[in-house]
């Protein structure tokens, strides 16, 4: 059990991005209409539901990844999967953490940044 740290960040990263995109597709519409205020004033106002598909794509391949890979990583010793899912989620937190900024939510971008930190960890750990 030498990647037990590996392992529980790519489950946390998993778990965060699953629950993301279960929560933006189930509840679509109201994610819309609260992203449409949010960015009322920005220049994505006009591309709300293009970039909300954008983004769960990104987080569905994300949490693919980072399931494939702890499964790897438990059964194999194998990092590749587990690396890519820590890249996704590194590249899915900075398109959510720039909108954040555009927006100039900076609480919401402080809390994507702490997200990021065990991110960039496991793409460090696993590179």
């Amino acid at each position: 059990m030498n990647n037990i740290a590996s392992l529980l960040i790519l489950a946390f990263l998993a778990l965060t991005f699953i629950q993301s995109s279960y929560d933006k597709l189930f509840y679509w519409q109201e994610n819309v209409s609260w992203l449409k205020s949010h960015f009322a004033k920005t220049r994505l106002q006009n591309l709300i539901p293009q970039s909300l598909v954008v983004l769960v794509v990104f987080e569905l391949i994300t949490s693919v990844l980072c399931v494939v890979g702890g499964i790897q990583l438990l059964l194999q010793d194998g990092r590749q999967y587990g690396f890519y899912g820590a890249v996704f989620s590194c590249i899915t937190l900075l398109m959510m953490l720039f909108g954040q900024r555009l927006a100039k939510d900076y609480d919401g971008a402080r809390t994507i940044a702490i997200y990021y930190i065990p991110a960039v960890m496991a793409v460090y750990w696993l590179s």
